[in-house]
């Protein structure tokens, strides 16, 4: 594993941070950490980077202990709040945290190119700060995370300025490292950017973890069935709720939650043989959107 934690904790004195974060992050995938404002998540994310030390709790980092110095060299991190001196240029800027990584000399020039291509900044390199956009400081600050070329990626809502070809070059950079074997780590609001890019997620909620697992699987768990039909009797929705007790019926619609292909069967014929006429039936995968909701309001605990 990548990541290896075992009950992270951290206490602000007695307001909780985090509270027994246990997650394993597997070599090569792209995990996302979700969560409300306020979760923990940037708690978490600052004790993985060695910006903050755990109340309790232990950790492995590509192997080593949690704040062995060797791993950080082999770590880049993109912060969610990042504020750069505008009167330099973004040139300046990745030579400055080329210097902090320590690279060789001999390489910066050639690797501050690299990842000014790749995340596709090119020709404003000798630019001041103060003139790039918020989408052009967004992607600069990729550029210095990827800097060290490293084996485990921190991004902290990674295109939250972005507009949507901006957060589309995003997630190509981000399969692309993927297929590169590196290992990322991503905390993003845009669910649906989530949802395309990561192999596994957690979600955190009050500090903890609630859910984690491999995405499809999550999201493939439980299926929304929608039915429209006519002369549905009492009776048709009482064992209609044996499938799912909290079924929606309003204006000759139902809304029902199946959780595999034989309730959707069964729900067709419970219309039909008790007298319902059936006109139409869909069923509709659950999207991440809908399951965090779900998840954070406190409708599924699982």
């Amino acid at each position: 594993m990548v990541i290896e934690t075992n009950n992270i904790t951290k206490f602000y004195g007695k307001k909780i941070g985090c509270k027994d974060i246990s997650i394993s992050v597997r070599e090569g995938e792209i995990f996302g950490f979700l969560g409300p404002n306020g979760a923990g998540k940037s708690t978490f994310i600052k004790i993985m980077t060695g910006l903050l030390f755990a109340t309790s709790g232990t950790a492995q980092i590509l192997g080593k202990p949690l704040n062995d110095i060797s791993v950080r060299k082999r770590i880049g991190f993109l912060p969610e709040n990042f504020k750069y001196g505008e009167w330099m240029t973004g040139e300046d800027l990745l030579s400055f945290h080329a210097s902090l990584y320590k690279l060789d000399k001999s390489i910066v020039k050639e690797r501050i190119k690299e990842v000014l291509s790749l995340v596709k900044l090119t020709g404003h390199e000798k630019y001041k700060l103060g003139t790039y956009s918020k989408g052009m400081q967004q992607r600069l600050g990729l550029a210095s995370a990827l800097l060290p070329d490293p084996d485990l990626l921190f991004l902290d809502e990674p295109t939250s300025a972005l507009d949507p070809i901006g957060r589309k070059d995003v997630r190509d950079i981000m399969t692309e490292l993927k297929r590169r074997g590196k290992t990322i780590l991503l905390n993003s609001h845009l669910l649906s950017e989530v949802q395309m890019v990561c192999d596994s997620v957690a979600i955190i909620n009050k500090g903890s973890v609630v859910v984690q697992g491999n995405m499809e699987e999550l999201l493939n768990s439980e299926e929304i069935l929608h039915i429209h039909a006519e002369d549905i009797s009492d009776e048709v929705i009482n064992t209609l709720k044996k499938i799912d007790v909290n079924l929606a019926f309003e204006n000759n619609s139902i809304s029902m939650k199946v959780n595999n292909k034989d309730d959707v069967h069964r729900a067709a014929s419970i219309i039909v043989n008790g007298g319902g006429k059936l006109y139409e039936l869909k069923s509709q995968g659950t999207n991440l959107e809908s399951k965090f909701i779900s998840i954070i309001e406190g409708g599924d605990n699982k």
